[in-house]
């Protein structure tokens, strides 16, 4: 097998002799047949040095390869050839300019818009979405990003991918202490969910989430909330979750005593203990 040393010479070599075939294609604006074809060599050229960078593991020059390729398929017209090595040059600066990685994203995003792609936009601004999430630590953009996706979603009627990214949003703005706009998202989703037999089941915790965010805010409101779920999905009524809200409900208005709590806790612990010597 060749080391990544030799690999990355190739790729260099086939850079350099790709580059030459560019400039001299001069002829290509003018639509010569000879320069097209040398800027069709030179694209191949440039996406096999791509992905030599790659297995290199030299992801900035990758990222620079793919981005020539990207170019090139954009001037001669093949914008979803441009759009897709947008999103490999993505990919590779994903691993070592976060950045750069999400104007690569970006580029495809605005192709795929374009052809009126939906679904492949969203699932890109989800990436930049966890690009700010995790390398550069942006909440505020990651939401921006992960609300454009789930907008794009509803449009084209994925509801439960639109739910994915809206979910998200809403666990960040509950962290955020945006509990008003955690609380509003929480209810669509739980409303989205209740009458799809696919997505029925997470509609329990969507409302269980909205009434924790209600509890936090304003205990009575909170009530309020509980009732309106309840009649809404009555399944909610019977699920764990609810039973839980309305323990914290009596937590709260009882005050169980500290002494109480204790030996339940006890209890708890010496139930589990004998189950454990029962096996």
């Amino acid at each position: 097998m060749e080391s990544s040393s030799a690999k990355e010479k190739e790729a260099l070599q086939l850079m350099a002799e790709a580059d030459k075939k560019m400039k001299s294609s001069g002829s290509f604006l003018g639509g010569m047949f000879g320069g097209h074809h040398k800027v069709e060599e030179a694209c191949d050229m440039y996406a096999r040095a791509a992905n030599m960078f790659k297995m290199a593991k030299n992801w900035n020059a990758a990222g620079n390869a793919f981005c020539q390729v990207a170019k090139i398929h954009m001037q001669l017209q093949h914008k979803h050839d441009s759009a897709s090595s947008y999103v490999d040059a993505g990919n590779a600066y994903k691993k070592v300019n976060p950045p750069e990685a999400i104007n690569c994203f970006n580029s495809a995003i605005d192709i795929y818009t374009d052809m009126g792609r939906f679904t492949i936009a969203a699932r890109h601004h989800m990436t930049i979405a966890e690009v700010y999430e995790s390398e550069l630590v942006d909440v505020e953009k990651a939401i921006a990003h992960y609300e454009q996706a789930a907008d794009y979603y509803k449009g084209e009627d994925s509801k439960s991918a639109a739910n994915k990214c809206l979910v998200k949003v809403a666990v960040y703005c509950a962290q955020l202490e945006q509990y008003q706009k955690a609380i509003e998202i929480y209810e669509q989703c739980g409303t989205n969910s209740m009458d799809d037999p696919l997505m029925k089941h997470n509609a329990k915790e969507y409302f269980f989430k909205a009434a924790l965010c209600h509890f936090i805010v304003d205990e009575l409101n909170a009530k309020l909330a509980l009732q309106k779920y309840e009649e809404m999905f009555p399944a909610f009524s019977d699920s764990r979750e609810c039973k839980l809200l309305k323990v914290k409900e009596y937590d709260s208005l009882s005050r169980i005593d500290q002494w109480l709590t204790t030996m339940l806790l006890r209890i708890k612990k010496t139930i589990q203990g004998d189950e454990g010597d029962l096996k």
